[in-house]
């Protein structure tokens, strides 16, 4: 069961600089909760935006760098090599773009952050094809002090 986990904004925004474009706490505290004793596989800018292994996790690593070198992680250089090298039935998919756009071809469920708001930004999520995937749980948040936007938790899995 391979999960693709994300925080999107309403026009599939991720990211900009190789960074978060906003701060949402709950949403950070369910990521520990559900990737937490799982695999966890990223590519390379991701894992550099993190700056260190998450802990309790595997970490997987890809990178067509042959020279790249990260302590206490595995390194690959393929989605299929991640998860070859996943001990893990449940893996979980963490980005970037563009491992997002290989995984959502062959992922299980997308757990996603759908988050109320149209930022700038230089990578984006895939297209969620809604004749492929079907939304099976949502959870609602207006935005309030400690979260400048409202956001929404919600699970599609494939039909």
């Amino acid at each position: 069961m391979i999960t693709i986990i994300a925080a999107i904004g309403k026009n599939r925004e991720l990211g900009k600089d190789n960074d978060l474009i906003w701060h949402l706490p709950n949403d950070l505290k369910r990521f520990k909760k559900v990737t937490s004793g799982h695999d966890v596989i990223m590519g390379r800018k991701t894992y550099e935006s993190l700056g260190k292994p998450l802990p309790n996790r595997t970490n997987i690593i890809i990178t067509r760098n042959g020279n790249f070198n990260a302590d206490g992680c595995i390194i690959v250089n393929s989605l299929k090599d991640a998860l070859n090298a996943c001990n893990d039935p449940n893996p979980f998919i963490l980005g970037g773009a563009e491992i997002y756009s290989q995984a959502i071809e062959i992922a299980d469920i997308l757990d996603l952050t759908l988050v109320d708001a149209v930022l700038e930004a230089d990578v984006f999520f895939p297209e969620i094809d809604l004749t492929i995937w079907k939304e099976t749980a949502r959870q609602d948040f207006s935005a309030d002090e400690k979260h400048q936007y409202g956001y929404s938790f919600v699970t599609y899995r494939r039909k």
